[in-house]
């Protein structure tokens, strides 16, 4: 691996790595600090889709979203500036998060979904079109993990799906999201947002954003309040949680089943 980063750096920088060392997380793919002669420092990322993350972070930069800046992508090598994170998400950042979020979520797709499907790992992403957001929730969020789940699990989860169009907006404003929005995603210094990081963009509903976001962190008040959400948007919470829940269930094991069970129960089913 380190054969492979060091290669990459020479290539697309043309300078001698120092160091090479792994960063925290890395759950699902591999990130490494890397020094250079000379002291700069680079984060290194290696996988089978970096190159479809560089676009995503590409995308994030157009909308003035702080986030790591792509140095170049190279032999399946992401290489990318190092971003300041000092401090944990709380206090003021919150607000500066719900600025970040107000431009990242600015309205200028007409159709849901990504021009390429991604992953989490082994659970596969599908992001194709559609111009109908229940649909694309049921379909693309939902049921593709039900070859995977419980069977009460199963049936709670068809069942939901054919309600999906009573309980989601058909035509919300079709926000670019992160798609992977928790506070570990979320670089913090000074209680300004430094970085966005590890996006698994899309368009679609802002408030899956949030959903995410609050089912691993505690936003509080005003951070909602900022955001100026739809009505009902308290509602959908428990039906955009699903997605990342049932992902977990799948990479991290059935503890994640009662969680999403919990989010069912809210919903009615």
């Amino acid at each position: 691996m380190s054969q492979a980063i060091g290669a990459a750096v020479e290539r697309l920088l043309n300078a001698a790595v120092v160091t090479i060392r792994p960063m925290a997380g890395g759950d699902l793919s591999s990130v490494n600090r890397v020094v250079l002669e000379g002291g700069r420092i680079v984060v290194a990322k290696r996988g089978a889709q970096v190159a479809t993350e560089a676009r995503m972070l590409g995308e994030l930069a157009q909308r003035n979203v702080p986030a790591p800046a792509v140095l170049g992508v190279d032999g399946g090598v992401l290489l990318m500036s190092e971003v300041d994170a000092g401090s944990r998400l709380g206090g003021a950042a919150w607000d500066d998060l719900a600025a970040v979020l107000a431009r990242l979520h600015g309205n200028d797709a007409r159709r849901y979904g990504w021009e390429e499907d991604y992953a989490f790992g082994p659970v596969t992403i599908d992001n194709g079109w559609s111009e109908d957001w229940p649909a694309f929730w049921a379909e693309r969020r939902l049921y593709c993990h039900l070859p995977h789940l419980p069977a009460m699990l199963r049936r709670q989860i068809e069942a939901l799906g054919r309600r999906i169009g009573e309980l989601l907006p058909a035509r919300p404003p079709a926000a670019l999201l992160h798609g992977d929005l928790w506070g570990g995603n979320v670089m913090v210094a000074d209680e300004r947002i430094t970085g966005l990081i590890d996006p698994a963009c899309y368009y679609g509903d802002r408030e899956v954003d949030v959903a995410m976001l609050a089912l691993f962190d505690a936003p509080p008040e005003q951070f909602f309040s900022a955001l100026n959400l739809a009505e009902g948007w308290r509602e959908r919470q428990s039906i955009y949680r699903l997605w990342p829940l049932l992902v977990h269930v799948r990479l991290f094991g059935g503890g994640y089943i009662t969680s999403a069970e919990g989010a069912l129960k809210a919903i009615g089913f």
